[in-house]
């Protein structure tokens, strides 16, 4: 004789409320720090071929990297961001992930 299981799915209320305030959620973001080992020619190559950026694009993100010690080089699903850092460490780059400010 069989038995059968009734699941109940929990009703998932899609929005959030703070003080009477909807949250938004906030995206992710992939920070590419700077480091005393790749030259900046290999930063560029590496934003031009993973990410398919222009080079112009490639080279402003590449003299922030430089210059301010890190730049997001991508926003999204913490998932995704997660992918594209572990990207930048298999191309020998230093990089984070971290929720974009509000």
């Amino acid at each position: 004789m069989g038995v059968m299981v009734l699941l109940a799915t929990p009703e998932v209320d899609e929005e959030v409320a703070i003080r009477g305030e909807e949250q938004t959620v906030r995206p992710w973001q992939t920070v590419v720090w700077n480091d005393p080992v790749n030259l900046m020619s290999y930063v560029t190559h590496v934003f031009r071929e993973y990410f398919g950026f222009d080079r112009a694009h490639a080279e402003r993100l590449m003299l922030a990297v430089h210059h301010e010690g890190h730049a997001i080089v991508a926003e999204g699903a913490r998932e995704q961001m997660e992918l594209h850092a572990q990207a930048m460490h298999d191309y020998g780059l230093w990089a984070t992930i971290r929720q974009a400010p509000q």
